[in-house]
């Protein structure tokens, strides 16, 4: 077996019921556990994009790609090289916000450019969005607060510069 990593893998797939599905249990039946995942329409009404993180190695990686591209709803696939492209994830945070702890909590949302959008007697409903570094980082640093509850989207990428992934160039040595 080799070197455990994160890959990320971008789909274009067939805007229509089931696909979503159908590539999961793909993952489901060999084992491997899908560590994110991200699915939205795109400028084409007929394609989503799915945005996959696996933890694996290159083997599981190019199996997951290979198995996928048979997959008659798959239109395009590859591996994300994550020097040429963009990562967000969105994070909603509610956090314990006792009124004499509010000050310390805004001050470390601004630290890390977060925002306050909810407030209540007792607790803060914080969003962040960024790199999934930043937003680990966020959450340990908010943590002593008390998180009462937390939603991730999961990660969106985007290739830098005029590469898309219909050109299937943005996605570095692992194309299929």
């Amino acid at each position: 077996m080799g070197e455990i990593k994160k890959y990320t893998i971008g789909a274009l797939v067939s805007n229509k019921s089931g696909v979503l599905t159908r590539i999961s249990g793909l993952f489901t039946r060999r084992g491997y556990n899908i560590e994110s995942i991200s699915a939205c329409t795109t400028e084409d009404p007929e394609l989503s994009r799915m945005t996959i993180i696996l933890n694996g190695d290159e083997y599981m990686l190019y199996q997951m790609i290979k198995q996928m591209d048979k997959l008659e709803d798959v239109k395009k696939i590859g591996c994300a090289n994550e020097l040429e492209c963009v990562y967000r994830d969105l994070a909603l945070i509610k956090v314990s916000a006792a009124p004499e702890l509010r000050r310390n909590i805004v001050e470390v949302t601004e630290i890390y450019k977060a925002k306050v959008v909810d407030l209540s007697p007792d607790t803060m409903i914080i969003e962040i969005t960024g790199d999934p570094v930043k937003l680990d980082a966020f959450i340990k640093v908010i943590e002593p607060f008390g998180i009462l509850e937390m939603q991730r989207t999961g990660v969106t990428v985007l290739a830098r510069g005029t590469h898309t992934l219909k050109d299937r160039d943005c996605y570095g040595d692992h194309i299929k």
